[in-house]
Formats: C-alpha cells, structure tokens, sequence
C-alpha cells in the first residue's frame, strides 16, 4: 500500500524509529492504517487488525528540536550507544522541555496528571523519565488530520500484538492465541446511534465507486493539503476483488438517514511466509472514516468487525501498515523518491531545490535516455506466467517475510488485462534470452496518481510504484552481491524510463528487498514518509527494512518481501 510520502529536504535530517534498528537481519539463503488512540475494552473472544496507510509530514523546528532532546542528536558524530544516550538524556530534560513534548501528546499529558501544562507535580517528571523513548515519540512521530495520539494504545492492549517496549527475543515465532471458532460472535458488532453496517458488493459499480470517492475524499493527504491520493475505479477493483476475494471482507457503514458511505475496511486473503512458516492469512487495508465523524470512535469497531468476519472464515493473522507507529512493527521501510519530470514536481511543492543548486541542473541531473538498455526486454505476456511464478518464488524465498504466490495471483496482480476496458494499474516486464526463450528477469511497477489541490498549473502527479521484480542473477554459481548490484541498477534504470515514457512524475520505492542496492546510484532520494510493517495475532521476531539507525539507505538490505498496494 502507498503513502503520501514528498522528498524530504536536504537540510532536515531524519531520525529513524527504535522499530527499524533494532531488527534481525535477512536470510542469508541464495505492507496503510489511519488509527484512532482508543481505550475501549476488546472482547476476550475475539481481537482486532487494522491496516490502511497514513501520510508522510513534514517536520516541524519545534518536533526537530524536541527529537534532538530526546536522542542526543545534536549534529555531532559519538560513537556512545545511542539508546544509552537517549536514555540519558531524557532524564536530563528541564520540566519546561518534558512540558512542551507533552503539549504535542495530549493523551500521555492526561496519562501522567498533567493539566494544562501544570507540572508543579514531581511525580508527574518522575513517571516521564521513566518511559521509553519510543513511548515518548510515539506522538511526536507524525502529525496532521490522518495521525491521531498514540501515546497510552489503550485499544492496542487489548490485542494480540507486542507491546512497544517489548525487547525479548521470540524463542519460537507463532500466534500470541489460539482462537476457539466456537467462541467467536456470529452477529456484528454494536454500531453507533444513527449508523448501520454494511457489506459492499464490488462487484457492482455504483458500489465500487461509493468505495473510491470515499477513499478520495478522506484516507490520505498530506499535512499541507497539497496532495490526496486519487483511487481510481481500475484500482479500487484490483485491489479489492484479488482471488479468493471474501464480500464478506468489504466492510461499510452508512448513516442510517442518508444512506451515505462514510467508513470502509477491507480485507482480501493471502498466503504469507514468515521465516519458515507459512500462514493462510489476510492483507487488511483502506481504513477509512469520513472526517467529520472520526469523534464517533468508528474505527475500533471497524477492526474489531472486520477480524470477526475474517476468523469467521478461519483465518487468525493478519498483515498490515501504517505511516503511524503502532505496538508494534516488525519491520521499517523508508520512502525514497525519483524524480522523472523534476520541474512539474518542484513547481507544485513535492520536490524542493537543493540550496546552492537551479531548476536547470536538476533537470538535466534527472534526464533519462530515451530507450532501454536491456536486450531481450519486452512487456509480460500470459505465456510468461510460468515463468515468472517459478522465478518470482526462488527469489523471494531469499526474504524473511514475503507472499507465497500462486499461478492465478500472478494473472491477476502482473498482467494488464487487455481485453477488458479498464485504465491500466499495473506495468510487468520480462527479459527472454533470444535463443532459448527462458526469462532471466522480471520487474512490475504500479500507478497511483495524486491530485494536486488548488495549483493554478497542475491537476495530478503521476505516481509510479515499484512493485515486484527477480532476477536469475542470484542464482548463478559464485554470484557476488556486486552482481545483483550491477544488474538490478541496469533493470530498474530501465524501468525508470519506461515509467517516464507512460508520463509518469515521479518513481517511489521503499527500502525493502534489495532496492538498497540500486536506491542512490538510480538517484532515488529520500522522503519524509516510512511506512511500518505490522503482523496481527503472531509474534516474530524483528525483520531488517532497509535503513540504518541514521535512517539512511543500509545496503545490507531489507528481510522485508511484501509490497501492498
């Protein structure tokens, strides 16, 4: 799944999330959630998921200096562990400083006693330097319409999820509960007064299209309003009716009068390897309440439904992702961005002018050839099917955690279907040795196209995803890292001008895989977004997403194999 995530600004740095540094590393064998901080109590029979996405925000100077507080950093290089310096410093902190945080985390505030900014209590200080340092930023780690309070989680208690501040190695990675079917409610749950639920048939176009208007006017946009995704009918119907789609996973509620769409959770099956085990789980995505009624608390019971429908079909865990830091990620991946027409995304404010340079060096610095450079390059075709699955499963089984893929999820995700009258979402392409037809490689990316709000010039950017891509480079006898390097730079330059020949804007990718290898020498830079992975009711074990504790590009690459769209 996708986050409105911009290039970050050059003269900002940003700090990574305890949750990405302190992760396993991947095998050494040849992923939207818009949360709400609730506190009501979960029934013990059944547990909730969430997923869906939240966008990435611009950083504030007072947030900067707050975090500077809170790490230590303060632009000096140390070679000190920076949790002990954390630690350290947070027990440092003036009463004004723990004041000021604490006006910018209203439920901690309200947690520790603290009124007002009343912190003539020392118990109220001494209960704050007794809190982690994730607890501590866990608000401070985004801001703006779609990121809510995350400081006390009360709803996340009741879950089968670890919690924050929960560092014991999982001896043997499993489910945090068994889950007694006999148990579980066979009625919704209660809905607030004025609402009635809901189960959508996407099948049906008008329905279809409740669903992305709804997801236009109210799931992400950027801090500064600037930017809101644009979910097209094509999209909505890709990412929803993916096989052995349930109906009963389409959740909705209307209001009871007007009979108007105003939340939406979905959830679509899948098989998810996570290490060596694998899981029939569910992708759950495209959380949305409508603005005005996100006071109703609508979202705790929207998870806790849509896990009641998904255990009623017999599946116990989930995967999910948020822009927001939730208990508890098991893995980080940052945004990075490629500008293909620099000039239309500095002119609506997505990409800022690095200081000291002009628009016309930054234009050249982004040019592309106008062809590709790969012989035996060419769209995928149904014929590559086979193929493609067979080469897609080796090298994902590379990855910690990542989708066992089947011939009919392949069809569906991978090819254009051409036949039918559809705008097209997805882009796959094949390399095919001329001599012996086999396919040596495969890369895919998606479109996403976000509308830009009140620019006098420009309606939309042209969002290309990078999506799922192999390659049989990794398979060769006494293969190096520098030939992976070498050859996934050389597929993904291309990609990146096929991406600009279909008009694409710009070219997004995370840190997952082995995107760290081709990340900065293909000029990808990096934004103010990270996108949290999060498994619902089973307990594992950290997994590397591709950035260091500088929050930097970690070229010992990412365990992470799952990308959502």
């Amino acid at each position: 799944m996708a986050d409105n995530s911009k290039l970050d600004d050059p003269a900002a740095k940003q700090k990574v999330t305890p949750e990405a540094t302190e992760e396993s590393k991947p095998s050494s064998s040849s992923t939207k959630v818009e949360s709400e901080n609730e506190d009501e109590e979960e029934d013990t029979t059944v547990a909730g998921t969430a997923g869906a996405s939240s966008a990435g925000k611009k950083k504030k100077s007072k947030k900067k200096r707050i975090k500077a507080a809170l790490t230590g950093d303060h632009g000096e290089s140390s070679t000190s562990n920076p949790k002990d310096d954390a630690a350290k410093a947070i027990d440092k902190l003036s009463k004004g400083q723990i004041a000021e945080i604490l006006k910018m985390n209203p439920a901690l505030a309200q947690q520790l006693g603290v009124v007002d900014g009343d912190m003539s209590s020392g118990k109220a200080v001494e209960d704050f330097k007794k809190l982690s340092l994730e607890e501590i930023l866990s608000g401070l780690a985004s801001s703006g319409k779609n990121v809510k309070d995350m400081a006390s989680y009360k709803f996340w208690q009741t879950q089968p999820v670890p919690r924050l501040d929960d560092k014991t190695k999982v001896e043997k990675e499993g489910p945090f509960k068994e889950i007694d079917l006999e148990l579980v409610r066979k009625e919704p749950y209660p809905m607030a007064d004025g609402f009635e639920w809901v189960t959508m048939d996407l099948t049906n176009d008008a329905e279809l299209k409740e669903v992305f208007e709804l997801l236009y006017g109210h799931y992400v946009e950027d801090d500064e309003a600037m930017f809101r995704f644009n979910y097209s009918k094509s999209f909505s119907s890709r990412a929803l009716l993916s096989p052995g789609w349930q109906k009963e996973w389409h959740v909705g509620v209307r209001a009871a009068e007007s009979k108007k769409l105003v939340a939406f959770i979905s959830a679509i099956p899948l098989k998810l390897r996570v290490r060596e085990n694998i899981l029939s789980a569910s992708e759950v995505n495209f959380l949305v309440v409508h603005k005005k009624l996100r006071s109703k608390r609508l979202t705790p019971v929207l998870i806790k439904e849509i896990t009641r429908r998904c255990y009623l079909k017999n599946v116990y865990q989930a995967i999910y992702t948020a822009g927001v830091v939730l208990p508890k990620p098991i893995s980080t991946c940052r945004y990075f961005h490629r500008s293909l027409d620099w000039q239309k995304l500095h002119d609506v404010g997505f990409s800022p002018l690095p200081k000291g340079s002009k628009p016309s060096y930054q234009v050249r610095k982004y040019a592309l050839p106008e062809e590709t450079a790969t012989k035996g390059l060419r769209p995928m075709e149904p014929k590559d099917v086979d193929a493609v699955l067979n080469l897609l499963q080796r090298y994902m089984a590379r990855f910690d955690m990542a989708p066992d893929f089947t011939k009919e999820e392949i069809e569906w995700w991978m090819l254009h279907r051409k036949n039918e009258l559809e705008e097209q979402v997805v882009w796959s392409y094949v390399v095919e040795d001329p001599a012996t037809h086999s396919i040596y490689d495969f890369f895919s990316f998606y479109c996403l196209e976000s509308t830009v709000i009140n620019h006098e010039k420009h309606n939309n950017i042209r969002a290309a995803y990078l999506y799922y891509y192999a390659t049989e480079t990794v398979f060769f006898p006494d293969f190096t890292k520098e030939d992976l390097k070498l050859r996934l730079n050389a597929l993904v330059n291309d990609a990146l001008i096929l991406a600009k020949r279909f008009k694409f804007d710009v070219f997004n990718a995370l840190t997952l895989m082995d995107n760290p290898l081709f990340l900065e020498q293909q000029k990808f830079g990096g934004g103010d977004g990270q996108l949290h992975y999060y498994l619902f009711n089973y307990n594992a074990n950290p997994i590397a997403g591709g950035v260091d504790v500088g929050n930097n590009v970690d070229e010992n690459g990412s365990g992470v194999g799952v990308v959502m769209l």
